[in-house]
């Protein structure tokens, strides 16, 4: 008996071990996908609860009130901002190259792929953070400045704050929409590989399915085969008794009838030599009369 309960016959169909070590395949290929299927559920809940983590940041920190801004001023914070846009746009680069190359190996390399990506995920956030960090304290040193220049670039300063204002909001409206667009872009992909994965096993049950429906025709043949053989044994034996027991009577029949030939010749050779003897008797006695 086979550990999936296929009894073992001889008979057509296929052979045991192969229905088994498919079976074997077919089960270790379904713990995987589930597997990798919690994987990326726990993934999901991780990303969203660490976008819910850096929202309540960026919400928590204190309101930029540049109530006036110089030309240094200005010109130190736009640096501040292109350097901040470098950085992000060197992130995204990277980040952009990570999911291609993980993309084109997550058939055999899940795991690795996701720690990959998780690594340059956090070094972005972390480069993102050092980044707000290093622009409020650049912003704290402009603002003490601005302070200093307060009465004679009042309307200046206002300037400058609104565009700041504005090109943060843009930013982290951009932010947002590629961090949507690729999550979308990962989850079709995900959703694709799934059904593919899906498809895969369903084909590999169907053939093991009929497999095990041959196997089964197979065990029932010889079932049959082995009922037939048995009662066309029990058939011949009776056959065989009857053809020995018929034998038998012939041949008692034969004996008795030889036993009882044999005693009716030995019969007349007694008489015969009763007789022989009577008439030597009968010379021998009429020879010394004489």
């Amino acid at each position: 008996m086979s550990p999936y309960e296929f009894v073992t016959v001889r008979g057509r169909g296929y052979r045991p071990d192969q229905v088994e070590t498919f079976m074997v395949e077919l089960g270790e290929e379904r713990d995987a996908a589930w597997e990798r299927a919690a994987r990326l559920t726990v993934l999901a809940k991780e990303m969203e609860a660490e976008a819910e983590r850096m929202r309540a940041v960026v919400e928590e920190l204190p309101p930029q009130t540049y109530e006036a801004l110089g030309d240094r001023a200005h010109r130190i914070f736009r640096l501040v901002v292109e350097e901040a846009k470098t950085l992000r746009e060197g992130a995204r680069r990277e980040l952009t190259e990570g999911v291609v190359e993980a993309a084109a190996r997550a058939d055999g390399e899940c795991d690795a792929v996701r720690e990959r990506a998780d690594a340059l995920r956090a070094d972005s956030e972390e480069r993102a953070r050092q980044l707000l960090l290093a622009a409020s304290a650049e912003a704290d040193d402009i603002r003490i400045s601005a302070r200093l220049e307060v009465k004679e670039q009042r309307g200046e300063a206002l300037s400058a704050l609104r565009e700041v204002r504005q090109r943060t909001t843009g930013m982290l409206a951009e932010l947002a929409k590629e961090h949507a667009e690729r999550w979308a872009e990962e989850e079709r992909e995900e959703a694709a590989r799934a059904a593919a994965v899906d498809a895969h096993n369903a084909e590999r049950i169907a053939r093991a399915e009929a497999a095990l429906a041959e196997a089964e025709r197979a065990l029932e043949e010889a079932r049959e085969s082995a009922r037939r053989s048995e009662e066309e044994a029990e058939e011949r034996a009776r056959e065989v008794l009857a053809e020995a027991k018929a034998r038998e009577e012939q041949i008692a029949r034969e004996t008795e009838r030889v036993l009882r030939e044999h005693g009716e010749t030995w019969d007349d050779v007694q008489a015969h030599m009763d007789h022989m003897r009577d008439s030597l008797v009968t010379l021998t006695g009429r020879a010394a009369a004489e």
